[in-house]
């Protein structure tokens, strides 16, 4: 597939114009973010991802949200609305994001704000790990 490729070009390619990327692992980010409420760092945290001119979550939906995670994500997203950019990477199809994200009101609050003024672009093929190794 080559999605994990893809979005770290087009990341480069930000940064090579002078935008600000940052890239995370969702489940570690979400997880840093969950030391980051219990330690107190969680707001600037969250200021550092808002400052970004271009958020690039990859491997979106290996599992499901908890609370915590699912408002987590309301809210970088909420930030991003309208005014920066993000792009988000998936194994899952898009039609099975709302089951991953899990309690139906955040689930459309979250895919609303996400598919307004969306690009998407499905990849299809064998995995580029599969394909190196031959």
């Amino acid at each position: 597939m080559g999605k994990s490729y893809l979005i770290s070009a087009l990341g480069h390619q930000a940064c090579l114009k002078g935008y600000k990327v940052l890239y995370f692992n969702c489940q570690k980010l979400f997880a840093s973010l969950k030391v980051a409420k219990a330690d107190g760092s969680y707001p600037k945290e969250i200021t550092r991802i808002e400052k970004s001119d271009l958020l690039i979550l990859d491997d979106f939906g290996l599992q499901s949200l908890d609370a915590q995670t699912r408002m987590v994500l309301l809210e970088i997203i909420e930030d991003r609305y309208d005014k920066k950019s993000a792009i988000i990477g998936s194994q899952l199809p898009v039609d099975k994001w709302y089951d991953i994200i899990g309690e139906g009101t955040i689930a459309d609050a979250i895919l609303d704000r996400l598919y307004h003024g969306s690009h998407r672009i499905d990849l299809k093929g064998e995995s580029m790990r599969k394909k190196n190794n031959k």
